[in-house]
C-alpha cells in the first residue's frame, strides 16, 4: 500500500521538479552572467527568481482572492439575516447559505487558493535542494532532480553566502555561520507572517467580523504560527528559508497595496482611503455597507410584578 502511495507521490512531484528545477536553471543562466557575482549569490538571486515567476502567474488568483473577499464582505447583512433566521437549523443554513454564494458567485474558499497553489512549489524547491546536498561527491548523481544535472548539484552543494552554504540547514551542521544567517531569515519570515495577517485584521476586517469564536481562533493563530515556523524552519535549507522569506515580502507588499487602494467596505482602511480621496479632491465612494449595517437591539429587561400587601390583595380579590 506504501508503495503504491509513494508511486502516487512521485507521479504527482516529477513534474513539479522539472518545473521548479527548470525556472531555476533559467534564472541561474541569466543571473551567472552578472561579472564579479559568486556562486552562492547566484543561487541565491535565482531562488528570488523563482519566487518572483511563481507569485507572478499567481496574480489572477490572487485577484480571485481579493474579488471574493469583498463580495463576502457585502454578503454579511444578507448572512446575519440567514443567521438569525435559521438559528436553531444549522442544516438548513447551511443550504441557504450556499444557494447565496452560488447565485452571487462568491467562493468563501478562495481565500486558500495562492496558499495551496504554493505548497506543492515549495515542497519541490525542498526536495530538489535537500537531495542536492545529501548527495555524496562519489554519487552526485543521486541529488538530480528534474533538469538539474551533476554539475548543478556540484554547484548547489558548494554555493556559499556570508560563509554559509546555502543547502544547508540550522539543524545539519555546527557551523556558527549557517546557524546565524538560518536565525535571522527564520526570524525575518516570522516577522513578516505576523505582520501581514495583523495588518489584514486591524484595518481590512470590519468591526463584526473580530468577535466570535472564529475571530478568536484567528487572533490564536497570529500569535501561535510563528512559534510553529520558527520550530519547523530550523529543518530547512537556508536556500529554501531566502524563498520564504522572499515570498512573505511579497505577499506583505502585495497586501498592503490592496489594503491601501481597493479595501474591503465597511473596513477601516476603507474609510482611510475615503478621508485621502476627500482631502486630494478625488471622487469619494460610499460604503456599500454603510446604510446597511444596524446595530442589534440589546435584549429588554423581564419586567418583575410589583409587589403587593395583604390588603391590597385581599381589595383585589373582593372586586372580582
Amino acid at each position: 500500500m506504501f508503495g503504491f502511495l509513494g508511486d502516487i507521490g512521485s507521479a504527482i512531484m516529477t513534474p513539479l521538479y522539472y518545473a521548479v528545477s527548470a525556472v531555476l536553471i533559467a534564472w541561474h543562466n541569466v543571473v551567472d552572467r552578472i561579472p564579479g557575482i559568486s556562486d552562492g549569490w547566484v543561487w541565491v538571486l535565482s531562488i528570488v527568481g523563482l519566487t518572483v515567476t511563481i507569485r507572478t502567474l499567481l496574480i489572477p488568483l490572487f485577484v480571485k482572492q481579493i474579488k471574493s473577499s469583498r463580495n463576502m464582505q457585502l454578503l454579511q447583512p444578507q448572512i446575519r439575516e440567514l443567521q438569525k433566521k435559521y438559528a436553531h437549523d444549522r442544516e438548513k443554513l447551511t443550504q441557504e447559505q450556499m444557494k447565496l454564494w452560488k447565485e452571487t458567485g462568491t467562493n468563501p474558499f478562495a481565500s486558500c487558493l495562492p496558499i495551496l497553489a504554493q505548497m506543492p512549489v515549495f515542497f519541490a524547491l525542498f526536495r530538489v535542494i535537500d537531495q542536492a546536498a545529501k548527495a555524496k561527491p562519489d554519487s552526485l548523481e543521486t541529488g538530480v532532480r528534474g533538469f538539474f544535472n551533476v554539475d548543478y548539484v556540484r554547484s548547489l552543494q558548494d554555493a556559499t553566502i556570508f560563509n554559509a552554504k546555502i543547502a544547508d540547514t540550522f539543524q545539519s551542521t555546527d557551523l556558527l555561520e549557517v546557524r546565524i544567517l538560518a536565525a535571522a531569515l527564520v526570524v525575518i519570515m516570522c516577522a513578516t507572517q505576523f505582520t501581514t495577517q495583523r495588518q489584514l485584521m486591524s484595518k481590512n476586517m470590519p468591526a463584526d467580523a473580530l468577535s466570535g469564536p472564529y475571530a478568536q481562533q484567528q487572533k490564536m493563530l497570529l500569535y501561535i504560527l510563528p512559534f510553529v515556523f520558527a520550530i519547523s524552519g530550523v529543518l530547512f535549507p537556508v536556500g529554501v528559508l531566502v524563498y520564504w522569506v522572499t515570498t512573505n515580502l511579497w505577499t506583505m507588499g502585495q497586501q498592503f497595496y490592496v489594503i491601501r487602494n481597493n479595501p474591503a467596505p465597511g473596513t477601516p482602511a476603507f474609510k482611510a482611503k475615503q478621508d485621502r480621496d476627500k482631502k486630494h479632491g478625488k471622487n469619494v465612494v460610499e460604503d456599500p455597507l454603510k446604510d446597511l449595517e444596524t446595530p442589534q437591539e440589546k435584549p429588554k429587561p423581564r419586567q418583575q410584578p410589583k409587589k403587593q400587601t395583604r390588603d391590597q390583595r385581599k381589595k383585589k380579590g373582593g372586586q372580582r
